[in-house]
């Protein structure tokens, strides 16, 4: 099988893990700087200009597109689609979970469980937000933040007041939800691949920080996920379309709730906590199901 990888940084532990697997299980995988290449649109032949040179046939794509270009990066993966290469995760699937607010829209509608959650104008009162939620504390997000960036604790309603209006002040966009406490600082991401969850660890946040991502200095180890939760990160995933992807999850007192559903999740945190070769089953996956203009977009919006 022949597989296009694309990414910015082919040196990214979860792109080496994803190009050793691939190559051990006799496999040819280039990978492809999405930001590089040209969208060929022609009629009835469709295709992709990298580095100056169409690109070879493929039999199928993992996508691991950054937050920041979604829009360039779904643009050339849905090119890929239209010309029959089938990929993990499609266009629209990426797209509609890197949508903040769609992906928990989506989540509502379908009975996820989630925090409460409130998405307003900038010229809305922050008090009457706050009272929607009832009452600090609360998180507050920017639509466009990744790996915790762009995410801050309002502990008192006087301080949650000034951080909305702050960010009222310089025309950001933003999520207010409630604050579980009772997670304590910790989630779970579950990786999902094929509809079942194949591994999950335990995110805990560094002292004095209410924020569980790896990048912002948390720890991992090995999740005993309940039947509950195994449950919710499986819809999730399939709400949003996605066949790889991760899945965070907090253990509130009404049972778990999702944080954010990841088309590009992190290998390194997630195998070295639970010893499980999850890059090895996302090549395994592609064998099973990567088949020629089997697409369920094929391109479309």
């Amino acid at each position: 099988m022949k597989i296009a990888l694309l990414c910015r940084n082919p040196d990214l532990y979860s792109h080496l893990r994803l190009v050793e697997a691939a190559e051990i299980r006799g496999h040819e995988i280039e990978v492809i700087d999405h930001l590089r290449c040209q969208v060929n649109i022609t009629s009835h032949r469709p295709s992709v200009i990298y580095r100056g040179e169409k690109v070879p046939r493929f039999d199928a794509v993992i996508p691991r597109i950054g937050a920041s270009v979604t829009y360039f990066g779904t643009a050339v993966l849905r090119q890929f689609e239209m010309m029959g290469v089938y990929s993990i995760n499609e266009s629209v699937a990426v797209t509609r979970s890197r949508d903040k607010l769609r992906s928990l829209q989506l989540l509502a509608r379908s009975g996820v469980g989630m925090p409460v959650t409130v998405f307003a104008h900038r010229t809305s009162k922050a008090e009457d937000i706050l009272k929607t939620i009832g009452g600090a504390p609360v998180v507050i997000k920017l639509l466009e933040g990744t790996q915790g960036v762009g995410v801050v604790l309002g502990e008192t309603e006087k301080s949650a007041a000034s951080i909305i209006q702050a960010f009222g002040g310089v025309k950001t966009d933003i999520l207010v939800q409630e604050f579980v406490k009772e997670a304590a600082g910790e989630d779970i991401r579950c990786i999902v691949v094929g509809g079942k969850v194949i591994a999950a660890m335990l995110r805990k946040g560094k002292e004095g920080d209410f924020r569980s991502n790896l990048h912002q200095g948390g720890t991992a180890t090995i999740a005993r996920i309940t039947p509950a939760e195994r449950s919710t990160a499986v819809s999730a995933a399939k709400i949003m379309g996605l066949n790889f992807c991760g899945v965070d999850l907090l253990r509130s007192n009404h049972g778990p709730v999702v944080m954010e559903v990841n088309s590009s999740p992190g290998l390194e945190g997630v195998e070295k906590a639970t010893g499980k070769d999850v890059a090895g089953q996302v090549i395994e996956f592609l064998e099973r199901k990567a088949k020629t203009g089997k697409t369920n977009t094929k391109g479309k919006g």
